[in-house]
């Protein structure tokens, strides 16, 4: 990917920048129609209201925390989806900054999840690692692909390191911009678009010898 565009926000409808195999993003964007009265309904305790933001977003939350590894993704969902309703009171703010505050719950409660998990692990090769295991575990995110780019993208996936990993992910399941990314991991933004230029240039590498071995 060119360097102008490395740390452009990816167009609504557009194709991620993985650039081999992958195909449009459109099945995790979502949109949800009167996003402010919706918000404002999901408030007042409409249950209809907050059934239609689980259903745009949790799909997305899904397949960023098994694309983590996360020990049982779909309680964490619930978990984040919990918060939600706890703090939808206090949130203000647009549809992005929705998924961007969605999306900070979803990454402390990985952190959360990978800390005790580490706690409990004796040895730091164990295959229960934060991460480790995304091969196995990240079918939603390329499931519009066909199972040899899939298995292709998960693997290379697989070989980023956990803060690179979490700049892609928030960037192409997320959907969200480089500032809202900086804040949701707590970082710098020249921190994240050097994360993000690494981290695509490995994945280029790494689908490149896919397909010269293929």
């Amino acid at each position: 990917m060119p360097a102008d565009q490395v740390d452009r926000p990816i167009p609504k409808g557009g194709v991620c920048p993985y650039r081999q195999g992958c195909e449009s993003r459109e099945r995790y964007v979502v949109p949800v129609p009167h996003f402010p009265e919706v918000v404002e309904a999901a408030r007042q305790g409409d249950g209809r209201a907050y059934e239609t933001l689980y259903r745009a977003y949790a799909a997305r939350v899904l397949g960023y925390a098994r694309c983590h590894g996360a020990t049982d993704a779909e309680d964490l969902v619930g978990e984040v989806f919990l918060a939600v309703v706890r703090g939808l009171g206090r949130f203000q703010g647009d549809e992005l900054a929705f998924r961007a505050w969605l999306f900070t719950i979803a990454h402390h409660r990985l952190v959360a999840q990978h800390r005790h998990r580490a706690r409990r692990v004796e040895d730091a090769t164990d295959p229960a690692n934060f991460g480790s295991d995304v091969r196995e575990t990240a079918p939603d995110v390329f499931a519009d692909l066909d199972p040899i780019a899939s298995a292709r993208l998960r693997g290379a996936l697989a070989t980023l390191t956990s803060e690179q990993r979490d700049v892609v992910l928030l960037r192409i399941v997320a959907d969200l911009p480089v500032a809202d990314v900086a804040s949701a991991l707590g970082k710098a933004e020249g921190a994240v678009k050097m994360l993000q230029r690494r981290a695509l240039a490995s994945l280029g590498r790494e689908l490149s010898r896919d397909a010269t071995r293929a």
